[in-house]
Parts: C-alpha cells; sequence; structure tokens
C-alpha cells in the first residue's frame, strides 16, 4: 500500500500530554502519544477515506515541567460540589515553552459506513484518496485553516504556531531518556473504534527523537 508523508510544526507556551498512571494530579510526558499526534494531523484536515499515521515526533525545546492549577466546574465533580456550586481545585504537571515537528505518513482505507454501494464504486477507482489527503493537508497548512482548532494535549493550551516546518528548528539532542511505560492510542480501531487503551512499554527518546510503533488497520 502506498503512503505520502505528512509533517506539521506545531509550538505554544503550554502543553499537557497527560500520563494516565498519574491519577487525579497528572503530570505530562515528554512528548505527544500517538494518538495526541494523530489528533494534531487531523485538526488540520481530516478525511473519511484515509488514515493518518504519525510515524516520529522531534522535540525542538529542552522540556520544562511547571506546576498549573485550574478550578473544574464540569459534570464530574462530586454531587454535593455539584449541589453547592463547588469548583474542583485540579492540580497538574505541565510542560512550557513547547516546540515540535511531527512526522507521519497517509494511507487509503475503506470507509463503507454511511456510502451507498453506487458511491464506492465511483469513489475507488477515480480517487487517490491519500494523495488528495496530503495536498489539501498541506494547501490548508499554509493558509491557516483547520477542520478543528489544534491544540496541545488538553482544548484549552493553544498552540502559538502551527504550520510547515521552519528552517531554525531542530531536535534538542540533548533530550533523551526511556518511558517504562507510554500510552500510545485510546480506540480499538483508527476509526469507529471503542475505548480500548493500549500502551507502550520500554519507549526510548534518542537525541529528541521519539519513534511510534507502527499501527496496522
Amino acid at each position: 500500500m502506498r503512503t505520502y508523508p505528512v509533517t506539521v510544526e506545531i509550538s505554544g507556551p503550554t502543553a499537557m500530554w497527560t500520563r494516565p498512571d498519574t491519577g487525579d494530579a497528572p503530570v505530562s510526558y515528554l512528548a505527544p502519544t500517538y494518538s495526541a499526534a494523530k489528533g494534531i494531523f487531523e485538526s488540520v484536515c481530516w478525511l473519511k477515506s484515509t488514515e493518518v499515521r504519525p510515524t516520529h515526533v522531534e522535540i525542538c525545546q529542552l522540556p520544562i515541567w511547571h506546576t498549573y492549577t485550574t478550578n473544574y466546574g464540569g459534570p464530574l465533580r462530586k454531587s454535593d460540589s455539584v449541589r453547592k456550586g463547588n469548583s474542583f481545585q485540579l492540580l497538574a504537571t505541565v510542560l512550557v515553552n513547547v516546540c515540535y515537528r511531527i512526522y507521519g505518513e497517509v494511507c487509503d482505507v475503506d470507509h463503507d459506513r454511511g456510502q451507498t454501494e453506487r458511491s464506492n464504486a465511483y469513489r475507488r477507482p477515480k480517487i487517490n484518496g491519500a494523495h488528495a489527503y496530503q495536498e489539501m493537508f498541506q494547501r490548508r497548512l499554509l493558509r491557516g485553516q483547520w477542520y478543528s482548532t489544534p491544540c496541545l494535549g488538553w482544548k484549552e493550551f493553544v498552540p502559538n504556531y502551527v504550520g510547515p516546518l521552519r528552517p531554525d528548528s531542530a531536535p534538542c539532542v540533548s533530550v533523551s531518556a526511556c518511558l517504562p511505560s507510554m500510552l500510545h492510542a485510546v480506540f480499538s480501531q483508527p476509526s469507529h473504534g471503542v475505548y480500548a487503551p493500549s500502551f507502550r512499554q520500554s519507549v526510548e527518546i534518542r537525541q529528541g527523537v521519539l519513534h511510534y510503533a507502527k499501527r496496522t488497520l
């Protein structure tokens, strides 16, 4: 199956790539997970006929952790707090002044859900969905057009730059680490999946580069 490369650079003042094992005082990973990187690509452009697979990410700024506190007023509070109108104070350890260069590949997939047989018969021989995605992605990235607002993990952490790779950015070679466990994907399938988190063990970051494991459809 032929694939087409896509790249994006994203930076911002704050990022949060949540480690699930850190409980109600979450701590960020050094770099975005596979699912988070995939979400960044799809926030620029999303097509039903294609699948974006992140391959690796470059950490371009030395990671700095910072304590972040916010008041949560959503439905996941205790019933007594909801009734009294009290907020829950959430303490987190986030990253500040981040910059990443994310690399991925696009391939065709069959998504027949919601499509008529006549529509499928017309689409398959005439449209290269992966190539169309690559061109559309690059065009939208240059214009600053989004399918949804890109974010650095949490929705409130919006980037200050999302665009093509900049010539003055490069991997921070002093960043090397071995993560005992890292969240890979949240759902069982790239599309129409169910909640089924998967993890990778002994994930290495070498000279500022983290490689994602390949995922088959």
